[in-house]
């Protein structure tokens, strides 16, 4: 069985965790297939947007415990330095959108890789838990970075220290996630959003995603000369002489992402 179910549709392509019987927890190979699949989201220009999400009930309860105390399983040095760290760099440099549909319990290193992603949605019934702290551990996978950036300290220390379970119109109402949809039809919803992304200028998504990121580090000033730097080269995009036309000819646009 894939432990990455990978999907294409036009411009879109859906990754799907596949270890539903272990709630899709990470063990080396899923961590190192998913490294895989979003390397090659990443170099396909026709892949303007990537969905992700889990199989089952479950988005992912993070690390699978087992592979942890087997004696022949990898140390955490090599979980975080070889497949955690990688696949949030890969998240935060993918030059398109990356959408996080959380169907389910998002958990430790689960929640972590889903808050890292561009947009995270989920299905009311989803839950977000910083487990970390439950068996001992600090949260990783970018967790102590992103959720104070969402949430503010307060609320993102207590988070981590108690582990408390925050349902997904908690994480709504907070800032932590941007949208809940109805368990019915959240995977229709998602979808739709991730297609709307996948039609939408590429090449301006993904300046802006860039420009994003070197906000958590920049200067007012920094940040203004940066903004500087890229509109110019947004601005000689087909995609923005299409927006531009569409604009003034008071039709919808037809983005290419070039």
């Amino acid at each position: 069985m894939n432990s990455i179910i990978f999907t294409k549709v036009d411009g879109l392509t859906i990754l799907k965790l596949n270890r539903p019987k272990a709630y899709n927890s990470f063990n080396r190979e899923m961590a190192l297939t998913l490294q895989d699949a979003l390397l090659q989201c990443a170099e396909d220009d026709d892949i303007r947007a990537v969905l992700l999400t889990g199989e089952g009930r479950a988005f992912s309860a993070g690390q699978d415990l087992k592979e942890v105390v087997d004696p022949d399983g990898p140390p955490l040095t090599t979980i975080l330095t070889e497949h955690y760290n990688p696949l949030v760099r890969q998240i935060r440099a993918l030059p398109k959108p990356i959408v996080a549909a959380v169907n389910g319990v998002a958990a430790g290193a689960g929640a972590n890789l889903a808050l890292a992603c561009d947009i995270v949605v989920a299905t009311k019934s989803a839950s977000f838990i910083q487990a970390f702290s439950k068996i001992g551990l600090i949260p990783d996978s970018g967790g102590t970075f992103f959720l104070p950036r969402l949430i503010g300290l307060q609320k993102a220390t207590a988070l981590m220290m108690l582990g408390d379970k925050v349902s997904a119109e908690e994480a709504a109402q907070m800032g932590m996630i941007y949208k809940v949809f109805d368990d019915d039809d959240f995977g229709e919803s998602a979808l739709r959003l991730a297609q709307k992304l996948s039609q939408m200028p590429t090449k301006g998504l993904a300046m802006t995603k860039y420009a994003l990121n070197q906000s958590f580090t920049n200067s007012l000033d920094a940040q203004l000369d940066l903004e500087g730097e890229l509109q110019p080269k947004a601005g000689v995009t087909e995609d923005y002489k299409e927006g531009v036309a569409a604009f003034l000819e008071k039709r919808k646009p037809i983005f290419k992402g070039k």
